[in-house]
């Protein structure tokens, strides 16, 4: 038996899902604007262990998104996972955030999965899955141009989903792109891909275990004082 706490927090939204054997049991989950996870994580998770029979004691794992994604949000999810697995003893699991959004994906008649974040500008952090969730096309950072995927469209439906997709539709028009701009991440998509991490026993270094960022993080100039 695996019961594994699983925390999603990539984007603005704030994602908390509990899962037995892969299988959800319950979760809580929430968007903002001005990412309110460091207030709203902790919540989240006291809130969805009472909703259950279990205890934070009962867990097996905890695992946690990676990235790539935002830095802050990542940041958080980060260090709220490595406490929680320092105070219980348990392992620490790391899953792609891509690879999460994937498995939220909800259309049978494409071939192809390629789930989107907004890197700012017309940049986006993307990766290619086939419909067994399979790794296609690493993942990576790249400028949305009106021939990209080019490779892949010319034979196979692909489904662009994600808060990034929309900088893709318009730009990228070809009969075999299909877009999917009301997905959002979630701790849903980390229930299945989480359990078998653990039944592979492929857990993270919980003292040296850092998100997968992609780009280095540079920080905005500070608002002048009135």
């Amino acid at each position: 038996m695996a019961l594994i706490l699983n925390l999603e927090t990539t984007t603005k939204v704030c994602s908390v899902s509990l899962a037995l054997n892969g299988i959800e049991i319950g979760k809580i989950e929430s968007k903002t604007e001005n990412f309110s996870h460091s207030e709203n994580l902790n919540n989240f998770i006291v809130a969805l262990m009472n909703t259950t029979a279990f205890t934070l004691k009962d867990l097996d794992a905890i695992a946690v998104s990676e990235g790539p994604g935002s830095y802050t949000g990542l940041r958080i999810g980060t260090s709220t996972a490595k406490g929680l697995c320092f105070g219980l003893n348990i392992p620490l699991i790391a899953i792609n955030s891509l690879a999460a959004l994937a498995q939220c994906a909800n259309n049978n008649e494409v071939a192809l999965f390629c789930p989107m974040f907004d890197a700012k500008r017309m940049e986006v952090y993307v990766a290619l899955f086939d419909v067994d969730y399979k790794l296609v096309s690493p993942v990576e950072a790249k400028i949305i141009e009106a021939d990209a995927f080019s490779e892949f469209l010319e034979n196979k439906k692909v489904l662009f989903l994600g808060p990034g997709a929309e900088k893709c539709d318009g730009t990228i028009q070809h009969v075999n792109a299909i877009f999917d701009l009301e997905t959002e991440v979630s701790a849903t998509g980390m229930n299945k891909l989480s359990f078998d991490k653990f039944q592979n026993k492929d857990f993270v270094d919980v003292a040296y275990f850092e998100p997968f960022y992609l780009k280095d993080f540079i920080a905005g100039k500070p608002k002048k004082l009135l």
